[in-house]
């Protein structure tokens, strides 16, 4: 693992992911690596073929997001703070290719990212699939259970 010099932390947002950035913040000390933190905003609400009223939804979305991201914001300065250098990208569209291209950009090391069951809901809401990530990835893969 002396070979890891950047890693990319794949937040969802969610009062979980902050176990899945503790392991990133853990492994780049002990490494000496750099750290990523990405967030990809998924908005299921901006796609066509929507024929329900969404304002209620889509504010509710939008307040999810933002307390999640203060919540992520705490955790990333405390460390910032403690001389951990952190790279925290915001990234707007298709989660998977986000992603993807992000490794790619970044020449990234390690993924970490949190594994868990997905249900047809959550996909449906926030468009995305560990499984078709893990399909494509280039790099390796840390899984975290929550």
């Amino acid at each position: 693992m002396e070979d890891i010099k950047k890693i990319l932390v794949v937040s969802r947002m969610t009062k979980d992911c902050r176990l899945a950035v503790h392991h990133g913040i853990s492994l780049a000390r002990k490494y000496g690596a750099e750290l990523f933190v990405i967030h990809v905003v998924h908005n299921p609400f901006g796609r066509k073929g929507w024929s329900l009223p969404t304002v209620s939804l889509e504010k509710e979305y939008q307040k999810i997001l933002k307390d999640a991201k203060a919540d992520l914001d705490r955790i990333i300065s405390q460390e910032k703070g403690a001389g951990l250098k952190i790279t925290e990208l915001i990234k707007e569209g298709e989660p998977t290719g986000e992603i993807l291209k992000t490794i790619g950009e970044h020449n990234i090391d390690l993924m970490i990212m949190l594994a868990h069951e997905e249900g047809r809901i959550e996909h449906l809401v926030f468009g995305r699939s560990n499984e078709d990530l893990i399909r494509k990835m280039p790099c390796s893969i840390l899984l975290v259970k929550k």
